[in-house]
């Protein structure tokens, strides 16, 4: 079992993210606030996207640089649970909300331009994070446990 460390969210394409404490998570458009979550009418595999805190900081000092989470432009921190590599695994925070495991989420040519070898730094054994789909909605917030489900 883990912890949510932080949770992210931006209003449109490129827009700067946005750390908050406390979130919605829909069904229709993931965490409130978030343009990437709406589904916009069809299955949408990256509602809701999660990284380990332990990968960001090996993926830091792999750089030599400190960067803040957040520029990952992932929605949510996690810490102290290893992430299910497994479409399919399903992840529990609080009490109410639920997200499946889509698939791994890629790190974009906007690492590069954060930090020279960033995105090379977040390919291996998925660092760079899941994409997950909302199963159940809910309210969420930093300090809340997340866990896998079987």
């Amino acid at each position: 079992m883990g912890r949510i460390a932080g949770i992210a969210r931006h209003q449109f394409p490129k827009a700067p993210m946005e750390t908050i404490d406390r979130a919605r998570v829909t069904l229709e458009g993931g965490i409130a606030g978030d343009f990437r979550g709406a589904m916009k009418g069809k299955p949408h595999k990256r509602q809701v996207t999660l990284m380990e805190a332990g990968d960001w900081e090996a993926a830091m000092a792999e750089l030599g640089r400190s960067i803040g989470w957040e520029q990952r432009r992932v929605n949510l921190l996690v810490d102290g649970l290893d992430l299910p590599q497994m479409p399919g695994a399903r992840l529990r925070i609080g009490a109410d909300v639920m997200l499946e495991v889509r698939c791994e989420c890629d790190p974009c040519s906007r690492m590069e331009a954060l930090a020279q070898g960033l995105k090379a730094a977040l390919m291996p054994d998925w660092r760079g994070g899941v994409c997950a789909m909302v199963i159940a909605p809910g309210e969420i917030a930093v300090g809340d446990e997340i866990r896998i489900e079987t």
